[in-house]
C-alpha cells in the first residue's frame, strides 16, 4: 500500500546506471547515480563557457595588448638612453684623463729638464768649488788694516751642498705628496695614479708648484753662493794685490791684462743671445779666481812667513851696537834664539844661490824667490844643501849654529830685496794679513 502511494505521487523510480570494469578475472562495477552526472555536466559547461568568455575578451581588447608593448618600448628606449649616458659620461672622463695624463706629462718633462740643467751645472761647479777651496776661500775674511781676522762666509764643504742641485730634498718633497689619498690608491707614484676627475687636476698642481718652487730656490741658491763666492775671490785679490804693490812687486799678467779690459772697452749695445744668469756668474766666478790664483801664486813665491814660529828674537832688524866692536852698525836681519843642530827650513820656495862661507855669515844659504826677493840664512853650523837646488818650505837646508861674527847658537835671518837689506818684519806681517789665502 505504501508502495502503491509512493508510485502515484512521485511516479516511476528512475534506475541507477552500473559501470562495469573488467579486468582479468577481477570485475568492478561502479554506481552512476544521477545528480553525481548532473554535477559533472554543469562543471564541464562553466568551464567552457568561461574559457569562451575569457578567449573573447582578449580578442576584443586588442588595446590591452597594444598598451603592454607600448610599455615594453617605452623601458627599452630608456634603458638605451641611460646606457647612452653613461657612456658619455665615461668617454668624458676618459678624455680628462687623458687630457690630465698630458699636463702632467709636460709638466714632468719640463721638471726634468730643470733637474738636468741643475746636475749639468753641479758638474760645473765642481772644478770652480775645488780651485775656491785651493785658493783659500774657507771661511775665513781676509782683515782690514789693523782689524783681526773675521767669519766671513760659509764653509766650502757647506757651500759645495748647497750647489749640488738640491736633488735629495726634490726626491723627499715628491715622496711626500706622492701618498694616496685614500687606500685605493697605490703607493708608487701619485703622478700615475688618477683617484678622480675632480681632485687629479688640483692634486697634480700643488705637487708641481711645490717642486717648482723648490727647483727655483736651490737655483736662487746656488746663484747667490756663487755670487758670494765671487765676491770673496774678488776681495781676497783685492788684499793680495794690495800687498804686493806695497812691496813694489809687480801683479801677475793674468792680473794686469784683466784690468787693462776693463779699462779698455766700448761698442754698441747689443741684447745678448743667451740671458743666462747663472752662466754668467759662473763666467764671472771663473776670472774672480783666476785672478786670485795668479795673484796667490805670486805670494806663495815670497818670503812672507815666519822662519822661527815661536822663537825668541834675540835681536831685530836696524841700528845696533855691535858686538865685537861696541859701537853702532846696522843689524841687516833678524836673529832668532835656535838649538844647537836645530833645523833650518826657507820661508818660501825658490833656488839657491849661495851655499857655503860667506864671510861674517858663517856658514850661509841664500835662496832667490824671485821678482827681486832673496832671503839669506846664518851662521849655521852645517848646510844641507848646493847652489842650483830648487827648495820649498819644508825643504832643510841647514842646521842652526853659531859660525861667523855670532856670539852663540842662533840663525840671522835677512830679506833682500833688489840687493837692498829690509826689515824682515814688514814681511811677517803682510803674511799674517795674508795667512788666509796663502798655504
Amino acid at each position: 500500500m505504501t508502495s502503491g502511494h509512493h508510485s502515484r505521487v512521485f511516479g516511476k523510480r528512475a534506475q541507477e546506471h552500473v559501470l562495469i570494469l573488467a579486468s582479468g578475472d577481477k570485475v568492478r562495477h561502479m554506481t552512476v547515480k544521477p545528480w553525481m552526472a548532473a554535477l559533472a555536466f554543469c562543471f564541464v559547461g562553466v568551464f567552457s563557457i568561461g574559457y569562451l568568455l575569457a578567449t573573447s575578451y582578449l580578442v576584443l581588447r586588442d588595446d590591452l595588448i597594444g598598451a603592454t608593448m607600448a610599455r615594453q618600448a617605452r623601458m627599452q628606449h630608456d634603458y638605451e638612453d641611460r646606457i647612452a649616458a653613461l657612456r658619455a659620461q665615461v668617454d668624458r672622463i676618459t678624455s680628462r684623463q687623458l687630457l690630465d695624463q698630458q699636463v702632467v706629462e709636460d709638466k714632468v718633462d719640463k721638471l726634468m729638464e730643470q733637474q738636468m740643467a741643475l746636475t749639468s751645472r753641479h758638474g760645473k761647479l765642481d772644478n770652480l768649488l775645488d780651485r775656491a777651496e785651493s785658493s783659500g776661500l774657507t771661511g775665513k775674511e781676509a782683515p782690514a788694516d789693523g782689524v783681526p781676522a773675521q767669519s766671513y762666509a760659509p764653509d766650502i764643504k757647506d757651500k759645495r751642498a748647497s750647489l749640488s742641485g738640491g736633488a735629495q730634498a726634490i726626491e723627499k718633497l715628491m715622496s711626500a705628496d706622492n701618498e694616496p689619498a685614500d687606500a685605493g690608491a697605490p703607493d708608487n707614484s701619485t703622478l700615475a695614479y688618477v683617484p678622480s676627475e675632480e681632485t687629479v687636476g688640483d692634486r697634480a698642481d700643488r705637487i708641481f708648484s711645490k717642486v717648482t718652487l723648490s727647483l727655483k730656490s736651490v737655483e736662487q741658491d746656488q746663484k747667490s753662493r756663487i755670487d758670494q763666492l765671487t765676491s770673496d775671490a774678488g776681495n781676497a785679490a783685492d788684499t793680495i794685490e794690495g800687498v804686493l804693490d806695497r812691496f813694489h812687486i809687480p801683479v801677475p799678467s793674468e792680473t794686469v791684462a784683466a784690468r787693462q779690459d776693463e779699462d779698455a772697452v766700448g761698442g754698441p749695445y747689443v741684447e745678448p743671445e743667451s740671458n743666462d744668469d747663472f752662466n754668467n756668474s759662473l763666467i764671472q766666478l771663473d776670472g774672480a779666481l783666476t785672478r786670485l790664483e795668479a795673484v796667490r801664486s805670486t805670494a806663495e813665491s815670497l818670503p812672507f812667513r815666519n822662519p822661527a814660529i815661536g822663537k825668541e828674537v834675540t835681536s831685530p832688524f836696524g841700528n845696533r851696537r855691535d858686538p865685537f866692536l861696541g859701537r853702532l852698525a846696522l843689524h841687516s836681519g833678524i836673529d832668532f834664539r835656535f838649538s844647537p843642530g836645530e833645523r833650518v827650513r826657507p820661508t818660501a820656495p825658490g833656488k839657491v844661490t849661495t851655499a857655503g862661507w860667506t864671510g861674517g855669515y858663517g856658514n850661509m844659504v841664500e835662496v832667490d824667490h824671485g821678482n827681486g826677493i832673496s832671503t839669506r840664512y846664518g851662521h849655521m853650523s852645517e848646510i844641507l844643501v848646493k847652489v842650483g837646488d830648487t827648495v820649498d818650505r819644508n825643504d832643510v837646508i841647514g842646521l842652526a849654529g853659531s859660525t861667523g861674527r855670532s856670539t852663540g847658537t842662533h840663525l840671522h835671518y835677512e830679506v833682500r830685496q833688489d840687493g837692498r837689506a829690509v826689515d824682515p818684519i814688514y814681511f811677517m806681517n803682510a803674511g799674517l794679513k795674508l795667512a788666509t789665502y796663502i798655504k
